[in-house]
């Protein structure tokens, strides 16, 4: 599926945005639960920080600390090949600039920024099915958002167009074979999120991961001083923090698997799924989702996808027990 001229991407509709909702249902109870972001819903525990970080310019050394951090989190062997981003968004809106007009086709249906930013940045783009399409980037966001489709490394590196463009967003809770961060090939960079995982997406802190030929030009079009000295340093702290890593993917794990058999028993079919969210449909998904509303949760919806929902984790039972009567499940199944 082409996108071109009177096709281009309109901007994108993400989650997140409680203000648009609560102006919608302004009698709905507070305070509002929000599920629409797929971002772990407890976050980590954020220290006090010397003052003279936030009164300094973020420092080299700094910088280098969370990269040393990032390299042993990700199973990367060579930190050079790591560049620090605020947020992946960022890196998504940035490597269309710093690639030759090319052919790009993107597996979806995905995450729809990379179609805007592909297309905004003057390449010629297309939604694909599946890999395999003839084009000279590939993208694919792998676990799909929404969907949860995951594809092997293997079947990456068999690509051989000229550069992979792989979103491991929402890969951190999975094992890390399933990642291509420790297997780079020369026509790879792997895009990683940090405030997904760790429930801090305020802080603005994402990482690429790309061959020597390709980190010099996006560290380049990054710029100087562009993440901030906090969250260098809160991003060191927790990729090195492996126990708390252990114990959320241990609770996201048993909070996952509540979400799911809540919404079947509410009748609704899952379609996808990772640590963070599952997707869901429904034939009456607007109504529900409007229903959700009045009770002051907040879900994703899909205008081009009627039927489907994403729903993301409750941070408490408390959450789970307010999801429950929205949905109107029978106690018993509960």
């Amino acid at each position: 599926m082409p996108i071109t001229g009177s096709g281009a991407p309109k901007p994108v509709e993400h989650g997140g945005d409680l203000g648009a909702v609560q102006r919608r249902f302004p009698l709905a109870p507070k305070p509002w639960i929000d599920l629409s972001t797929g971002i772990n819903p407890v976050a980590y525990p954020i220290a006090q920080l010397p003052a003279e970080i936030w009164q300094r310019l973020p420092s080299r050394d700094a910088e280098d600390a969370l990269v040393v951090a990032a390299a042993r989190r990700y199973g990367v062997s060579d930190p050079a090949t790591i560049v620090v981003a605020p947020g992946t968004q960022a890196l998504i809106q940035l490597l269309p600039r710093v690639v030759p007009k090319s052919r790009v086709a993107i597996v979806g249906s995905t995450y729809a920024e990379h179609a805007v930013c592909w297309h905004r940045g003057g390449h010629e783009v297309r939604v694909v099915a599946g890999l395999g399409a003839p084009a000279d980037v590939v993208v694919v966001v792998n676990p799909d958002n929404p969907t949860g489709r995951l594809l092997a490394p293997d079947a990456l590196h068999a690509q051989r167009a000229s550069l992979i463009v792989v979103d491991e967003a929402f890969i951190d809770l999975l094992p890390a074979s399933a990642s291509l961060a420790g297997s780079l090939p020369r026509n790879a960079v792997v895009l990683r999120s940090f405030g997904k995982t760790y429930g801090l997406a305020g802080l603005r802190l994402g990482f690429a991961i790309a061959p020597p030929w390709l980190a010099p030009l996006i560290r380049d079009e990054v710029g100087p001083w562009a993440v901030s000295g906090p969250a260098l340093e809160i991003g060191r702290l927790a990729l090195e923090d492996d126990a708390w890593l252990h114990g959320a993917a241990d609770r996201l794990l048993t909070d996952g698997e509540t979400l799911g058999l809540l919404l079947a028993a509410a009748g609704f079919e899952i379609l996808g799924r990772t640590p963070l969210f599952r997707l869901a449909s429904h034939p009456e998904a607007g109504r529900i989702a409007d229903q959700l509303g009045w009770q002051g949760i907040h879900v994703r919806a899909f205008a081009d996808r009627p039927t489907w929902l994403r729903f993301g984790l409750p941070a408490s039972d408390d959450g789970f027990r307010r999801l429950a009567d929205a949905l109107q499940v029978p106690q018993k199944v509960r």
